[in-house]
């Protein structure tokens, strides 16, 4: 089956190959978090330990996981993180400045820094609004576009939500504008926190949009 990133909870994973890097997601928990199992060489790194342990760990099988990355503090997206931890014995990263309100961090991350999985690579970018230290992880596929995973930071149709207040909106807006759209490419494919994916090319064209509704 072609990918689309189209997941249902209790449905089947979607799967994509990019030859360095194979990406898994699936849809765990009541609020339908994605969760993205990442496979690169012998190794394997999830992206948010959302919800349904039991899901996450038959996902990573008998190859485990090196590394579990909470992208922001929100209670939704690692409700699951202590017992795939305690089953895999991977380590957790979060931001710096959102570590404290997730259990069980063992190294905090900082903008700018790399995490590896296998050979591949994933950078960290730093987005502050929806929370103060949520973040997205870039991927620079060495034989395609860019693919980047961005939390709650960024979907289709808008930034994260800032529960109206102003000053976390303007910071989000402006440094998803700066660090991902005036950087990467239209062809960049990014995997939001819940529901489908898109790509910053289809998105671009709204982001005055988005600047004045406020939201």
């Amino acid at each position: 089956m072609p990918y689309t990133g189209e997941v249902t909870r209790g449905g089947p994973p979607a799967v994509r190959d990019l030859g360095a890097l194979t990406i898994t997601k699936v849809s765990v928990g009541p609020m339908d978090n994605n969760a993205y199992l990442l496979r690169s060489g012998d190794e394997q790194l999830l992206i948010d330990a959302a919800n349904d342990a039991g899901t996450l760990i038959a996902l990573a099988g008998d190859a485990g996981l090196a590394t579990v990355v909470t992208t922001h503090r929100h209670a939704d997206h690692w409700q699951a993180l202590e017992e795939v931890v305690a089953a895999t014995g991977a380590e957790s990263l979060a931001h710096i400045e959102d570590a404290a309100e997730i259990p069980l961090v063992n190294r905090d991350l900082r903008d700018g820094e790399h995490i590896t999985v296998g050979p591949a690579t994933l950078e960290v970018i730093h987005l502050v609004g929806h929370t103060p230290g949520s973040i997205a992880l870039l991927y620079q596929d060495p034989d395609g576009p860019p693919h980047l995973f961005t939390g709650d930071s960024l979907f289709p149709g808008g930034v994260g939500n800032t529960r109206k207040n102003k000053a976390n909106f303007e910071s989000l807006i402006t440094d998803v504008e700066q660090k991902l759209f005036n950087r990467l490419p239209d062809k960049t494919w990014f995997y939001p926190g819940h529901g489908n994916d898109s790509t910053l090319g289809a998105e671009r064209p709204h982001l005055p949009e988005w600047r004045a509704r406020g939201w």
